[in-house]
């Protein structure tokens, strides 16, 4: 699949989308288009229908309307890091035979996949050792290996505490950006998707609702349904529909215009975040110390939010 002029090829895409399990579409109507050289994530809420979205795009599961079309050689990092009980080295060497790569080939690039990953001295140890985080990092190593024109990677985080995480975040940025490749990530933390991705796709209840640079997304969320996935918690009723905050939206200044009541205090590593009752809503500022305590009347300014009239509103269910 190409394009001409100075449009990049795209390797992935899908028009009108569905899958069925059972009676429900947990995939509805989706369209999308990733080019080559793209690193897109795919964020939403869970049972959204992600990972069903995955399996669609690669062919595992058969689209009960819509069609898929691929580009190319497409690899797969599953969830689960399944690995065989011999030693790294030889899983990955493994994938790459059963990719049909030719022999000679395999120990080299099997080498220098598991060095992308920050992975290269663990090569020797049997799989069965490896923590976590190592576990992970082999997993993704055996997609990259193979050198796909699509790679789809379902939730390479999940499962690990915040340091092997935060390790591996890192290092995963720089290793899955290629400009030879299309790669989709499914992502469940806002903040990896921040890190990794040039556009975010958002699914809620098996839909796109929302597709576009990460930045331009969160100080513009298309709906109030997309809002509240990114972090729009706080809302004030407005005559004629809602502004919805967030805490950084939020400051507690004596001069400001409104009034609150403190209605919860929870505590930060570097502050508190507090939750602010209103006559017409409620919202949420992140405050130094010392913080006003629960029951505390103080005063709010306002700066930033986005406003969604009643018919937005009532899309969302509000």
């Amino acid at each position: 699949m190409t394009t001409t002029g100075d449009q990049a090829e795209v390797l992935l895409a899908c028009e009108g989308l569905s899958v069925r399990r059972g009676r429900r579409d947990v995939v509805q109507e989706v369209d999308l288009r990733i080019a080559r050289g793209e690193l897109v994530a795919l964020l939403g809420p869970n049972g959204a229908g992600k990972s069903t979205l995955l399996d669609a795009l690669t062919g595992a599961l058969a689209p009960s309307a819509g069609q898929v079309h691929r580009a190319g050689r497409v690899a797969i990092a599953l969830q689960s890091a399944d690995l065989a009980r011999r030693s790294v080295l030889a899983n990955v060497v493994l994938a790459l035979a059963w990719w049909g790569v030719p022999r000679e080939q395999r120990v080299a690039r099997a080498r220098t996949a598991l060095e992308t990953m920050g992975a290269g001295h663990l090569a020797g140890r049997p799989a069965a050792t490896l923590s976590g985080g190592e576990r992970r990092r082999v997993h993704i190593a055996r997609a990259l290996a193979v050198a796909p024109d699509v790679l789809l990677l379902d939730e390479p985080f999940a499962g690990l505490d915040g340091e092997s995480r935060g390790a591996l975040l890192s290092d995963a940025v720089s290793a899955l950006r290629s400009a030879d490749r299309a790669t989709l990530v499914v992502v469940h933390d806002r903040t990896e998707a921040w890190a990794l991705a040039d556009r975010l796709l958002i699914l809620i209840d098996g839909r796109l609702a929302a597709a576009g640079e990460p930045r331009a997304l969160l100080a513009a969320p298309p709906t109030a349904a997309v809002a509240r996935f990114l972090g729009y918690d706080g809302e004030l009723r407005e005559p004629d529909g809602l502004l919805l905050t967030r805490p950084s939206h939020v400051r507690l200044d004596p001069d400001g215009a409104l009034t609150a009541r403190v209605s919860s205090a929870v505590a930060l590593e570097d502050g508190v975040r507090l939750e602010l009752a209103l006559e017409d809503g409620r919202l949420f500022v992140v405050s130094e110390l010392p913080a006003p305590r629960r029951g505390d009347t103080v005063r709010v300014r306002v700066d930033g939010g986005v406003r969604f009239a009643l018919d937005d509103l009532a899309m969302l269910g509000a």
